[in-house]
């Protein structure tokens, strides 16, 4: 396997037709993959994510940590986890001012992270949010996109939402040091059990119009398909 940087056209077109988000974030650093036989996988992204205080909440500045927010993979890879320590291998060489990478795995989509546990991830526990998500456009869709819409009061009053899901937050260093640090922090690798105790942290909002039907768990895996 070997990865290479990846243009805009190689990244859109992997997260729209790999990844279940089928978004594309804001981009910083992406990295094409390539299996044993040469062929495209994929993408890996690495971006400032959802979070604009990503890097003061762990008491680091603007640039010291990013998201990976992507793995937008076909299935051709031969491992992901693989895919995974390769683009963070180069992701150093590229951004050497980059200390650390925070990445989330989604309880709704069944993840527990279970390729950052294959590459010595740090755990850091369940990450609870009180995000608003909207039912836009044929998918879940975070607030701040609807805010940038310039309907974005009439569009917030008659679309389905809920609460953001909570998610497996876990975290890897580059620095031995800031390793150290984390790893005091560092809890036991969730398994597939957590996903149920994970869920039911999450208190669902309403997903249809105003005095409709609250999603449950099940109907929310349904509809999300």
């Amino acid at each position: 396997m070997r990865v290479a940087r990846a243009n805009t056209k190689a990244i859109t077109y992997a997260c729209k037709q790999f990844h279940y988000a089928k978004s594309v974030p804001t981009v910083q650093f992406a990295y094409n993959v390539y299996n044993n036989n040469d062929e495209w996988c994929g993408c890996v992204i690495f971006g400032g994510g959802a979070n604009n205080n990503l890097a003061t909440s762990f008491g680091m500045i603007p640039g010291e940590v990013l998201e990976l927010e992507r793995v937008a993979l076909n299935g051709k890879q031969e491992h992901t986890s693989q895919a995974v320590a390769m683009s963070l291998r180069q992701l150093h060489i590229d951004d050497p001012l980059c200390k650390m990478v925070v990445s989330y795995s989604d309880h709704r989509q069944k993840h527990i992270g279970t390729i950052y546990q294959a590459t010595n991830w740090i755990y850091l526990g369940v990450s609870v949010t009180s995000d608003t998500q909207y039912f836009y456009n044929g998918k879940w869709t975070h607030e701040r996109t609807i805010n940038s819409k310039p309907n974005r009061a009439q569009l917030k009053k008659i679309l389905p939402k809920r609460e953001n899901s909570n998610k497996f937050k876990y975290v890897f260093c580059f620095e031995k040091k800031l390793r150290k640090q984390m790893l005091k922090k560092s809890l036991p690798y969730p398994k597939d059990k957590d996903l149920t105790e994970c869920t039911m942290q999450v208190q669902e909002k309403t997903i249809s119009k105003k005095g409709g039907e609250a999603l449950s768990p099940e109907k929310d895996n349904m509809r999300n398909g």
